[in-house]
């Protein structure tokens, strides 16, 4: 397992999603995960399946995304004096220092027509440019607001929106809101470097949330958080610790905090969420964290824009013409959510429409191969179903089942034995009134949806809104 960018041993730099795995297959993993409290396990034959009728989520991961700043083009000579490495002595006062707002409408509006959801980073404080929630010198007052704005009311239904710490380059003092000084060998700490290594979970924390209050007066609201680089590399644990305790004191009313640092591009690996963390499963307040993976490294071309790869190359390395391979194709096969990456200045790659073309190819392409079979999500709500699937109870057997579940879930499906082609299946939550599910055909993806049931060779399948609490399905005679 890797952290998802290597500072050391990515070929694009500090700052780039690397193409590597967690980790090879059968590697000990670089920190000791704990899962928490668990539940006992279902009843024989009874299975909680993927959402909506077993559709496989997809999602799409924006990093180095913020209103207006290309973090491309004011990362680079921060980075370079920073590290010195000759890599980002690149040609970046030639790119444009804006990803304007008409890009990311024409973005929004393609996402929008193809049902596309996912995670989209606002930066807090850009490459030290200037603050969301207050000015961005170069820009007007009016002008990010109007951004703050297009973010939170266009983008925001179909998008999380995460801080990616602060600056994304050089570490603040969240006591002065100044950058920290020089180390005494002349460097500085950054936020993509290893400050964390040795630091206190209230250390970590405050930081994390130093950056959520920004986003909470600019009026985004968070479930999760990215990690810039290798934040958090020396104490991944305390990250884990940090990140949800920092979020649930910004942002209280979110039950599942969530969290993107890692990419897996290892066959033998498996994707899915890694619910994190649980505990007080038999109280009012139950906890946990899901750690959220992505299943390819950013495929587009170097992180700033300035190198974007060839688009029909790009399209085919997630899927191909006819469907049969690309690493999307590879993951949704094996019915695990596919999370594909990429940073927002290599998306824009500088106004040159080579990434986007092919975002918008890979995008229509498996919508083509796959639209029975997948359904778009944000990682909030991949997190909630992922935390509903595996600490729901469910007991009982025959003729009746109660589940009782921590937090409520849409689109809720569990297969459970064959009932007979006659049966009644009926649900009932808490104290409410008792509510006949729809049998659908079994055929019929589109139509799983929740209050509905289908017959199969397999078992029968059930699709319900899982309320919070407890509730029971019954099986009845017609």
């Amino acid at each position: 397992m890797r952290t998802r960018r290597s500072i050391l041993g990515s070929a694009c730099g500090a700052a780039l999603a690397g193409a590597l795995p967690f980790r090879t297959a059968g590697a000990a993993l670089p920190f000791r995960e704990v899962p928490g409290e668990r539940p006992a396990p279902p009843p024989e034959g009874v299975e909680v399946l993927d959402p909506f009728g077993g559709r496989v989520p997809v999602s799409f991961i924006i990093d180095d995304s913020t209103c207006l700043v290309n973090m491309g083009y004011y990362c680079m000579p921060q980075f370079a004096e920073a590290w010195g490495r000759e890599r980002y002595e690149l040609d970046w006062r030639k790119w444009p220092r804006e990803i304007p707002d008409d890009f990311v409408r024409r973005f929004g509006e393609f996402c929008q027509g193809e049902c596309v959801r996912g995670k989209y980073s606002v930066v807090p404080y850009p490459a030290m440019v200037g603050w969301v929630d207050r000015e961005i010198p170069g820009w007007t007052r009016r002008e990010l607001v109007a951004s703050r704005r297009l973010v939170r009311d266009f983008l925001m239904p179909s998008w999380d929106i995460h801080p990616e710490m602060i600056s994304h380059t050089r570490i603040i003092d969240v006591k002065t809101g100044r950058p920290t000084p020089q180390r005494p060998d002349g460097s500085y700490w950054m936020e993509n470097g290893g400050w964390t290594a040795g630091r206190s979970v209230d250390e970590i924390a405050a930081y994390i949330a130093y950056a959520l209050d920004i986003l909470r007066n600019a009026e985004l609201p968070c479930e999760g958080f990215t990690t810039p680089g290798g934040f958090g590399n020396g104490e991944k644990e305390r990250l884990e610790i940090a990140g949800a305790e920092a979020i649930r004191s910004i942002f209280p009313a979110t039950e599942i905090p969530h969290y993107f640092k890692y990419v897996i591009t290892d066959p033998e690996e498996s994707v899915v969420p890694r619910v994190q963390r649980v505990r007080g499963l038999d109280t009012d307040s139950p906890e946990c964290l899901v750690n959220i993976p992505s299943c390819t490294g950013d495929w587009f071309g170097a992180w700033h824009g300035g190198r974007p790869e060839p688009t029909d190359q790009t399209i085919d390395r997630h899927i191909t013409a006819d469907g049969s391979e690309g690493r999307l194709v590879e993951v949704i096969e094996k019915g695990e959510p596919a999370a594909f990456l990429t940073h927002w200045p290599s998306l824009y790659a500088n106004g040159t429409d080579v990434a986007f073309a092919a975002f918008r190819g890979i995008v229509q392409r498996v919508n083509e191969t796959y639209r029975d079979r997948i359904i778009w999500m944000k990682l909030s709500e991949m997190a909630r179903y992922w935390a509903a699937r595996e600490l729901t109870a469910i007991r009982g057997s025959g003729a009746e089942l109660t589940l009782s579940a921590p937090w409520s879930c849409p689109g809720f499906t569990l297969r459970i034995p064959r009932v007979a082609d006659s049966s009644r299946l009926v649900l009932r939550a808490g104290d409410d009134a008792a509510v006949a599910l729809t049998r659908v055909d079994f055929g019929k993806a589109h139509a799983m949806q929740p209050g509905t049931f289908r017959l199969g060779e397999g078992g029968t399948e059930i699709c319900i809104d899982l309320p919070r609490g407890e509730s029971t399905i019954r099986v009845a005679d017609a």
